[in-house]
C-alpha cells in the first residue's frame, strides 16, 4: 500500500481564509480530500474535530503535513506532545517543506525554537487582547461583543431561510457572515414563534 500524505490547516476565526494554507499544503503535494481543516480554534485549544480527524486518517509510514508550526501547536507542550504521538506511530512530521526527525539533535533544536516561537507570539497576542479590552473599558467603548447582524438583517434573514428560496451557503455569501451565525439566528427566531418549545 502506497504511503500517503496528510494535511492539516487551521485559522483562530470563523472569518480568515484557509485559501493560502490550502495552497501551500497543495504545492507541499497533499492531495485536496486529503486536507484537514479547522475553522475558528485557536492553536492552544487540542480538542479540535479536524485535527482528531487529520491524526486518524494517518497510518504508519505516511506523513502529516503543515505549513507552519503554529498551524499544529501553540505551546511547546502540545507541539511534543503531537509529533511524539506521530513518532510513535512511526508517521513522519513535515513542517513547510522539511520533515522533523526527531532523532537528530539539529532537528530536536529547530523544532524547539519554532515551538517557542509560536508560544510567545500566542502570549503576545494575548496580552495585546488584555491591554486592548483594559482601554477600551476604561474609555467607555467596552459593551461587549456586537452582532453579526442587525435586528433589520435579522428579520430578513429569516424570511428568506422560512421562504427555502437559498441555501445556508448562498445566504452566508449574501451576508457575509459564516453558517453558524445562521444556524444561531434561526434558532433565536424558532425560540421567539409563538408556541414553539426549545428542545
Amino acid at each position: 500500500m502506497s504511503k500517503i500524505l496528510v494535511g492539516y490547516a487551521r485559522v483562530s476565526t470563523e472569518e480568515q481564509d484557509l485559501t493560502a494554507q490550502r495552497d501551500a499544503l497543495a504545492s507541499l503535494g497533499v492531495e485536496p480530500e486529503r486536507i484537514y481543516v479547522d475553522h475558528g480554534f485557536t492553536g492552544r485549544n487540542k480538542n479540535r474535530a479536524g485535527l482528531r480527524e487529520a491524526l486518524a486518517a494517518c497510518r504508519a509510514g505516511d506523513t502529516f503535513v503543515v505549513t507552519k508550526l503554529d498551524r499544529l501547536a501553540r505551546s511547546v507542550r502540545d507541539a511534543h506532545e503531537i509529533s511524539d504521538d506521530l513518532a510513535s506511530c512511526e508517521i513522519k512530521l513535515k513542517i513547510g517543506g522539511s520533515v522533523h526527525d526527531p532523532t537528530d539533535p539539529m532537528g530536536k533544536l529547530l523544532f524547539n525554537v519554532l515551538a517557542m516561537i509560536a508560544e510567545f507570539e500566542a502570549d503576545l497576542i494575548s496580552m495585546r487582547t488584555r491591554e486592548g479590552m483594559k482601554v477600551a473599558k476604561a474609555n467607555g467603548r467596552l459593551r461587549g461583543k456586537q452582532p453579526k447582524l442587525t435586528a433589520k438583517q435579522e428579520a430578513h434573514l429569516l424570511e428568506l431561510h422560512d421562504a427555502g428560496e437559498y441555501t445556508m451557503a448562498e445566504m452566508a455569501e449574501l451576508f457575509s457572515i459564516s453558517r453558524s451565525t445562521i444556524y444561531r439566528a434561526v434558532e433565536r427566531g424558532q425560540r421567539r414563534k409563538p408556541g414553539t418549545t426549545s428542545p
